[in-house]
């Protein structure tokens, strides 16, 4: 075999899988159509789970430190109106300034650090499968070759050649929007006032915010002590654009035109980005040896979102693949991505689409709907609730067996742990992105249990405040997969610990 998995598509999900990949100690081969990564940014940042788990990783500040803007204060978009958490002092959703060209070079980065062979400009034109190996045939720069694997990854976009190939249906609604989105310059003839409304010559005051007329919605963000704005507009088309034909100011410009009726001048953009907006789910995330993730496996009619969705695919799918190709994966493992991964996939669908209701909406009823959710977000449980909604940290997946505690199945919280070699973090133990069994309460009988899988799972010891439960047995990708109640009875959680860990992990 060429590789152990073929990925196709080298854009953040495809790049973060084949680092777990090599994490867990299998060899992926990423193949991208594209000779070298675009330019013009498809996402102007990064938010939600996917940050915490890149701080599990040891990560994070590596990302932080290449955004150049400030981090902005945790204010999103939703649907027309805000989710305002700056209000919080412990938010539930935060988000990094960081284009996408420069996210993806962070992440080739680290792959090429971990050994990962990325060839761009190395077109997939055939996938097949058989029931040993994935079978490609590659255009390279060279010409033609074929590579084979155990497994393929299409992680190629919302045009997934991988999906079409495999013949896995991708239902769903395209709305006839498109949304124009820039960073950009303002000439010295346009001054921001006030808290950031703009006065355009000839015009007036165009306000801060979103602005609705029957030709669409245009909104602004400016800050009276920078010249960087930034412009969006939605306007119902229905021209198909080709993501490759990049936007141009002029283009900008004649959208505002026709959706506020104004002339207003532009500098130097910045980011400039035309996407439009799509609700669609693979029917199944897996084909037998093909798998799909991120935009190939789901697409939302929202902002800020895909990135998050599909770079926790990724990180979802490594260990359980590489379980497999380690000869250790316990039966039905790998089939529990589709499982988790499309519930979160639904999950994160309801909101987008409510969103869509909320934003198309352009009579008295929908301004009402739209004042009355606005009025609701002043209130802390629905901001928290809904916060929590977009950034994706409220996904419980379900755990099989019958011994449930209620932190199974969700992200397994960052606690300080003071060990016997000193002080270190949930975080800090995942760096390496294998299982943990930390023990929290000194529960010997449970910690000889799970040293009977310590070649798979990492056994510690520690001491943390206000304890959630006595041990915490949590996956590679940091969720919970079983955790024993305090003082919770040795003859009841040694069977249940026996059978999560053999679950999830197989025969020791």
């Amino acid at each position: 075999m060429d590789a152990d998995v073929i990925v196709v598509g080298a854009g953040p999900t495809g790049l973060m899988l084949a680092a777990e990949l090599r994490l867990a100690g299998v060899r992926p081969l990423v193949l991208e159509r594209q000779s070298q990564r675009r330019d013009t940014p498809k996402a102007g940042g990064i938010g939600g789970q996917i940050l915490q788990l890149l701080g599990y990783r040891g990560l994070l500040e590596r990302f932080e430190a290449a955004c150049t803007d400030p981090v902005p204060a945790p204010r999103f978009p939703f649907g027309g109106v805000h989710v305002d958490l700056t209000q919080l002092t412990d938010p539930p959703m935060h988000a990094l300034p960081l284009p996408q060209p420069r996210l993806e070079r962070l992440l080739e980065d680290h792959a090429g650090e971990l050994g990962v062979d990325v060839r761009r400009g190395h077109e997939v034109t055939r996938a097949s499968q058989d029931d040993a190996a994935v079978i490609v045939d590659v255009r390279g720069p060279d010409g033609p070759y074929r590579v084979t694997g155990r497994y393929l990854v299409g992680c190629d976009g919302a045009r997934s050649r991988v999906r079409d190939q495999a013949g896995i249906p991708f239902p769903g609604t395209a709305y006839p929007e498109v949304n124009r989105l820039a960073q950009i310059t303002l000439p010295d003839t346009v001054t921001v006032v006030g808290d950031g409304d703009l006065d355009v010559p000839g015009f007036g005051t165009i306000r801060a915010g979103f602005t609705r007329t029957d030709q669409g919605l245009f909104g602004l963000g400016a800050s009276p002590d920078s010249k960087v704005v930034s412009l969006y507009t939605i306007e119902d088309e229905s021209t198909e654009y080709d993501d490759d034909t990049p936007m141009t100011v002029a283009e900008l410009q004649d959208s505002i035109r026709r959706v506020l009726d104004a002339e207003l001048p532009l500098g130097e953009p910045l980011r400039l980005s035309r996407f439009t907006f799509k609700a669609r789910q693979a029917e199944r995330y897996r084909d037998g040896r093909i798998l799909l993730a991120g935009d190939a496996a789901h697409l939302f009619p929202a902002t800020g979102v895909a990135l998050n969705a599909g770079m926790l695919d990724a990180v979802n799918l490594a260990w359980k693949l590489a379980a497999d190709v380690h000869g250790w994966a316990p039966a039905g493992l790998l089939d529990t991505y589709h499982d988790e991964r499309r519930l979160a996939g639904e999950r994160t669908m309801l909101h987008t689409q409510a969103q869509v209701a909320l934003r198309r909406g352009h009579d008295p009823a929908a301004e009402a709907l739209r004042e009355v959710f606005q009025e609701l977000l002043t209130d802390e449980q629905p901001l928290r609730r809904t916060g929590a909604l977009v950034a994706g940290s409220d996904i419980r997946y379900p755990m099989p067996g019958s011994h449930h505690h209620a932190l199974a199945g969700t992200f397994a919280p960052d606690l300080t742990l003071h060990t016997d070699q000193g002080t270190t973090s949930v975080a800090e133990l995942m760096h390496t992105a294998r299982p943990l069994f930390l023990d929290l309460a000194d529960r010997l009988e449970l910690r000889e249990t799970a040293r009977d899988w310590q070649q798979r799972v990492e056994v510690h010891t520690a001491k943390t405040d206000d304890r959630p439960a006595d041990v915490l047995l949590i996956r590679p990708d940091a969720h919970i997969a079983w955790a024993a109640a305090i003082d919770e009875p040795a003859d009841s959680a040694g069977p249940a610990l026996r059978e999560a860990l053999s679950g999830w992990f197989g025969t020791p």
